[in-house]
């Protein structure tokens, strides 16, 4: 059996991995598509710090780990899927076999349709190739004028400021990380990050940038500049979908697949961030681009690929945030729903927020500031969808009882 991976993030690599151990005989194939070795782009934050080489970002750290599990790495992109043929396209006269595939490319940074995103010194951050860039060009009093404030754009800022940079965050909408947070607990995070030494100006989007005597000036409107000796952009991310274009795989926003991971196309799998599955809460169809759920998905891929029986169980939108020290977190519905209930605590001095949202007697979503010691007890409870009781009154009175009512629930349960 002819496996091919598209893709060499956690989802690819854990695929492989569990592939090997389901299919001891069978031909595994890993594309990695940077020239790199399978890596996390979330550990690229640690290496802007310096606290981890670039060596400390790859997904597995023994060199001859792949050779040992007889997998074998590819460096070249797929250009194209044929599924009659059961061949990619690697673009350069070349076409990989497969028998069963699993696409597993993951997202790719979105850029502002603006002038001048293709000067020099303009970059994104979410490649290793970009942390080098960043780390060359970086210096004490390096003017970087960042756009985007969302969950990427807050976890380099510590990476940067470490290296004595001059910050800007430029912010479109009103408020910071506003795809998991709510308007009270992003202010809480721009207050700490101002706190700092980061400029925020909000409600700002550039409208081009251009090059005056070798620095970047970004332009605001109204005639407000920004000089810039870097440009970040970080807008957000895309799935990698466009080299499937053709192919008749399925794709509304992301690739459509079942509870096994398999698209509409037999043997053709997708996981990570890429793949459109069900909620655990809602049961609506979604991208959820977190590294545990591009994991768990990789894995039940790879299980079915081997021709063993397992099923997702749906994603669980969650998100821990570190920003300069700050952590935050959101779960569930953090939102809220249609007729729930609600409750808050705000300690501003400390810059400690809990806000839960129920839907009758069970608890669907949560935003956090400064709480991070009851991870496992809002997952627990929101994924487990637990009635809560008693305890749904207890909590309305005061949220912080969060983990005596999830140990009360974990015990009604046992």
């Amino acid at each position: 059996m002819r496996h091919l991976i598209i893709g060499s993030g956690p989802a690819g690599v854990v695929a492989a991995e569990t592939l090997r151990k389901a299919d001891p005989a069978a031909e595994i194939t890993l594309l990695c598509g940077e020239g790199e070795p399978p890596y996390a782009r979330m550990a690229i934050p640690y290496l802007l710090k310096g606290e981890i080489a670039e060596g400390g970002t790859h997904i597995r750290k023994d060199a001859d780990h792949y050779d040992r599990l007889r997998i074998q790495l590819v460096q070249a992109r797929a250009r194209g899927v044929d599924v009659a043929r059961r061949t990619v396209d690697l673009g350069d006269g070349r076409d990989l076999p497969f028998d069963r595939l699993l696409i597993a490319t993951g997202s790719r940074p979105s850029l502002e349709k603006i002038p001048g995103m293709d000067l020099p010194g303009v970059h994104s951050c979410w490649t290793l190739e970009d942390a080098r860039t960043i780390l060359a060009k970086a210096r004490p009093g390096t003017r970087i004028v960042q756009m985007g404030a969302g969950f990427v754009g807050c976890i380099i800022m510590e990476g940067l400021l470490s290296r004595g940079v001059d910050l800007t965050i430029l912010v479109r909408s009103g408020y910071m990380v506003r795809r998991m947070m709510n308007p009270t607990a992003s202010g809480m995070i721009r207050t700490w990050c101002e706190a700092k030494g980061v400029k925020i100006l909000t409600h700002t989007q550039p409208q081009g940038i251009t090059l005056k005597e070798g620095v970047l000036q970004v332009a605001l409107g109204e005639g407000r500049v920004l000089p810039a000796d870097i440009y970040l952009s970080v807008v957000g991310v895309d799935p990698n979908l466009g080299f499937l274009e053709g192919s008749g795989i399925e794709v509304d926003r992301g690739i459509l697949v079942d509870p096994t991971m398999q698209t509409n196309v037999a043997g053709i799998y997708a996981a990570g961030d890429v793949a459109e599955a069900t909620d655990c809460l809602t049961g609506r169809r979604q991208l959820n681009a977190i590294q545990p759920n591009a994991v768990e998905q990789g894995r039940i891929a790879a299980l079915n690929m081997a021709g063993k029986t397992a099923e997702f169980r749906g994603s669980f939108v969650f998100n821990v945030l570190t920003t300069l020290g700050l952590v935050s977190s959101s779960f569930g519905e953090w939102q809220g729903v249609p007729d729930g209930e609600s409750t808050e605590v705000l300690d501003e001095a400390h810059y400690r927020y809990l806000n839960l949202q129920f839907d009758g007697d069970r608890l669907v979503g949560a935003n956090c500031v400064g709480f991070a010691d009851h991870v496992g007890a809002f997952r627990g409870l929101i994924e487990g969808r637990v009635r809560l009781g008693k305890w749904k009154q207890r909590l309305l009175q005061d949220p912080t009882q969060i983990m005596q009512a999830y140990l009360a629930a974990a015990h009604s349960v046992a």
